[in-house]
């Protein structure tokens, strides 16, 4: 079996849907490379989701899948306080706030329930440990046209098709993937990949 095959017919993780629209050639190294290690906030996020699970048994991790989305993953809490279950994704967010990946994350759970219940889950919560504070998010239709369209797009990637660079240079700063990524590098060897981004003419920064 190739690299690329072994990959092939897999349903989309729904946190997949984060991680590409934040940087698809992240993404990228994440799936088809497995040198690249965690992130220091997926690592903390994990270990405060387990030691809530350990207060008080208030967090119940549940699992989805559809076939019909493409998607699978599993929920940090379901609410059904109001008698609609709700899906809760919970952020480290040292920044205080969420961004637009969050959104289309939270989105991509509430089609995961809808599809399990047969019933519109029009509101998800995004939880920010930071400020101790729940964002309700209201689904619309453009959010679910854009989690399938992510997930198609998530679908047509292969091995060694690597995505061209993102256009903001801060997100490469302390990206786990940057040794491999090598942004500098590919815009001075490979300037298509770099055009109309930030990092359009850069070049590696001499040893000191």
């Amino acid at each position: 079996m190739t690299a690329e095959s072994s990959f092939k017919d897999e349903l989309v993780y729904v946190s997949a849907l984060n991680e590409f629209v934040y940087c698809p050639r992240r993404y990228y190294y994440q799936r088809f490379h497995d040198e690249i290690g965690e992130p220091y906030e997926l690592v903390d996020g994990r270990s405060k989701h387990e030691g809530a699970a350990k207060r008080g048994g208030w967090v119940h991790e549940r699992y989805f899948r559809s076939e019909d989305l493409g998607l699978h993953g599993k929920i940090d809490l379901v609410e059904t306080d109001n008698g609609t279950p709700t899906p809760v994704e919970r952020k480290r967010a040292e920044s205080g706030e969420y961004y637009p990946s969050d959104e289309l994350q939270i989105a991509g759970y509430c089609m995961l329930l809808e599809d399990a219940i047969g019933e519109p889950v029009n509101v998800g919560y995004i939880y920010l440990y930071s400020t101790d504070t729940r964002h309700p998010v209201r689904i619309t239709d453009d959010h679910r046209a854009a989690v399938r369209r992510v997930v198609e797009r998530i679908d047509q990637l292969s091995f060694g098709d690597v995505p061209p660079l993102i256009d903001t240079r801060s997100k490469c700063e302390a990206c786990s993937a940057r040794s491999y990524c090598m942004p500098a590098e590919t815009a001075m060897l490979a300037p298509d990949m770099a055009e109309g981004t930030e990092w359009e003419g850069a070049r590696p920064e001499e040893p000191s």
